[in-house]
Formats: structure tokens, sequence, C-alpha cells
């Protein structure tokens, strides 16, 4: 089967790219829902920017049309990322670049033409912006899947040797700054695991940590109070973007006690905190977060540290891993560039110990979402995040009907293979 032709277009994403150092900062102020203040990244002409993706279509010689979708983080240029994605930056770049490498193309495996684009590299030799290789790979899966009357899932079952999953995997909601109504909204739709909250400077955190104790009493006293399910019993996890280590002055005890009493507090949920630190350098948080990890282990602490920020690449993924820096890594499909990476980036976190969320970013694509799906359904990681967007609702249903709608075909194809043996 040959690719007959290539189509780039420019969409929107989910959500919007924010410049998180500026943020961070603490010198810029909310306006509505922009922010008043310069931009620090290099590539921002605003604190807060609308979100751009690019579609890539492929034209199969069968008529069929596979695609996927070019997308980058909300946080784009912080923590080690590449740059600010702007499509009408890089349509040109994948012109020159992507477009003659697949048209007219024979389809082989997923796998081969996979790392063949993952490895995508420039005149001056750097790798093409791993939104471009995140998005074509998605569309190589796509066409391979097409070309064989298979779903994405199987593909990837089939190439890297995996069991499908036979039951759903675990969504994780994400608010947004809304973290009261939309907290809500996922209580009242049963979201295994909540709220991420977007804690992502301290005033919102609390000089001590006192604005999230607070939020988390809440949160455990409104899922008491909104359930509709007596056995409902989700996990907590809030992505803290390194302000607890801010608040705490990076002091490992004093850290690891603040987090018990959140841990308690909650219980009986589980809590998970994603980015308790950012110590600004790939190596010491790898250090820093493998000695919270072995803190909290050794002192019985009931919590998990999920690794986000500077764990961007496959590379990254393994050496925190390997050093045991994190309970849990966040597997950021965009970080990754090519969907090959992320699928042996949760495959090595599942063989160290480690556990694996394929997550991604709020500022993705329904059909990025939709293909993430079916790489958890072949690599079964722990969980999956729920995008694109911070209304919550959509990324769930787009996230959650896709799931259905494969764990139901997956198991009429084995009924009717039954059927068919008697």
């Amino acid at each position: 089967m040959k690719i007959v032709d290539v189509i780039l277009s420019k969409g929107l994403t989910g959500f919007y790219f924010d410049d998180q150092r500026a943020i961070r900062s603490g010198k810029i102020r909310e306006d509505g829902f922009a922010y008043l203040g310069e931009a620090v990244t290099s590539g921002f002409t605003k604190v807060r920017q609308a979100g751009e993706s690019v579609s890539v279509q492929l034209v199969l010689e069968n008529g069929q049309i596979a695609y996927g979708d070019c997308a980058a983080v909300q946080y784009s240029g912080a923590g080690g990322r590449d740059p600010l994605f702007l499509a009408d930056e890089y349509i040109p770049v994948m012109e020159k670049y992507i477009v003659p490498l697949l048209k007219g193309r024979e389809l082989t495996t997923f796998r081969e033409m996979a790392a063949e684009v993952d490895g995508c590299r420039l005149e001056d030799g750097a790798l093409i912006h791993t939104a471009v290789r995140y998005g074509v790979t998605q569309a190589l899966l796509d066409a391979v899947a097409r070309s064989n009357g298979l779903t994405m899932a199987e593909v990837i079952s089939e190439e890297y040797g995996t069991e499908l999953a036979e039951g759903p995997i675990l969504l994780f909601g994400q608010t947004g700054d809304d973290r009261f109504t939309n907290a809500d909204r996922m209580i009242l739709k049963e979201i295994d695991v909540l709220p991420h909250g977007l804690f992502n400077n301290v005033a919102k955190l609390g000089s001590k940590g006192e604005k999230l104790r607070e939020y988390l009493s809440w949160l455990k006293n409104r899922v008491e109070h909104l359930k509709l399910s007596p056995d409902y019993l989700p996990d907590f996890q809030v992505d803290v973007y390194g302000t607890i280590g801010e608040a705490f002055d990076q002091d490992i005890p004093a850290i690891a006690e603040y987090c018990r009493e959140l841990a308690e507090l909650v219980r009986p949920h589980r809590l998970r905190i994603e980015g308790p630190i950012d110590l600004g350098d790939r190596q010491q948080q790898i250090d820093g977060l493998a000695a919270l990890c072995r803190y909290v282990d050794e002192h019985n602490i009931p919590v998990e540290f999920v690794a986000d920020e500077w764990c961007n690449t496959l590379q990254d993924v393994k050496d925190f891993a390997e050093a045991k820096a994190g309970h849990m890594i966040q597997i950021k499909t965009p970080d990754l560039g090519g969907i090959n990476n992320s699928i042996e980036a949760v495959l090595y976190c599942k063989a160290h110990g480690v556990r694996a969320y394929l997550g991604g970013t709020c500022n993705e694509t329904e059909r990025s979402a939709q293909i993430t799906v079916h790489i958890a359904l072949a690599t079964q990681p722990c969980q999956i995040l729920s995008k694109p967007g911070m209304g919550f609702d959509e990324g769930a249903a787009i996230c959650r009907n896709e799931m259905n709608r494969t764990l139901a075909l997956l198991e009429w194809r084995k009924g009717r293979g039954s059927n068919a043996q008697d």
C-alpha cells in the first residue's frame, strides 16, 4: 500500500500555550482568562496565546485517508522542551522535510517508518520539532492500521508483542484553574483519578502549602457529598509544578513531612503529587526526586511522587526510571516526539518496576487524544490523561468513548472468531 500524497493544514488545539517561566516569576497578573505582563520565554509574544496544531493527512492508494495531529505542550520551551510550535512557521519545514520523505512511499511496518520519521533531521543536524514527529507518526500508525484492517491498538500489540487491555484504563481528569466547579464535574462522572488542580505558583499553593491543604480537605468532603455510587473512591493526584519545593526551601524532610499531612488528610483516598520539586536542571532533578522518593518510602509516608518536569525524552524516562526518581513517571506524549517513543517508554517503566502514566497536555487535539487511547490499550499503563482542554467534559468524552468503542470492537472480533470456529 502506497502513500499517494501528504496534506497539511493548520488547526487549533484544545487549550493555549502558556509562558511558564513568566507565570512562575510572580510578576504576572491574571486578567480574566489572559495574563498581564511580559513574556520571557523565546518565541512567545504574550504570556498566554492560542494553541496551534498541524494536521497531517496521508492519502493511501486505496482511497483511505489516515491522519494525525502535530501538537506541543502547554508549557512549550520550559523544562528543557522544544520551542513554541507555530503552524505557519512549521508547515514550510514539513513541506521541505516530511512530504518528500513520505509521498510515494510503500507502507511497511509502523515501527520501521516511525523510527525513520522520529530520526528526521534538519540541515543543521538538529532533530525536527517534537510536535512534527508526534503528529506524523500518529498518521503512520493510522495508515498501517487502515491498510491491514486493524485498530491502531492491534497494530501496536502485534508489532511490540504486548497484550491488549480487556477493560478500561484509568482516566485522570484535569481541572485547570477552575478547580472547584470542574472537580464537581469529575465526581458526578466518577472519573478514576482527579483533579490535577494546576497549582503552578506558590500563591495558589500557599506560602507553607496551606491552600493546597484546604483544597484537598474540601475535595475529600465533596466526593463524599456528591458521589452517586457508595463504592466510588477516586485517587487524588495534584500537579504542583515544583511549588512545594519552593515553599519548603527544597528541604527533603520538610517536603516529605508536609506530604505526610496531606496523605493522612485525604485517607482513604490515595494521594499522588506530580512535580513536587523543580530543581532547574535534569541531573539535579533526578537526584532530588530520587532522594525524596527514598525518604517517603523509608519513613512509610503513604504518598506517591510523579516525575514530570525535566523528564521529556525517551532517554529521560529511562534515566528517571532507573534512578527510581518518581514512583510514577508521566510520559508526556508530545514531548517524546514520535509515538513509538511513548510506546517504548511505557514498556520500559513497567519492565523496571516504575508505574507508567501515559499523559500529554491539555494543549492537544481530539485526534492525538484518540491515538493516545490506542497506545494505552496496547501497553496498559496505570492511567491515561483525559485530554485535550481544561473543561474536563470534552476531553473525558473523547478519551472514554474512544476507549469503550475500541474495547467493544475488540470483544466483538473475539466473539466473531469463536463463532467462526464453531
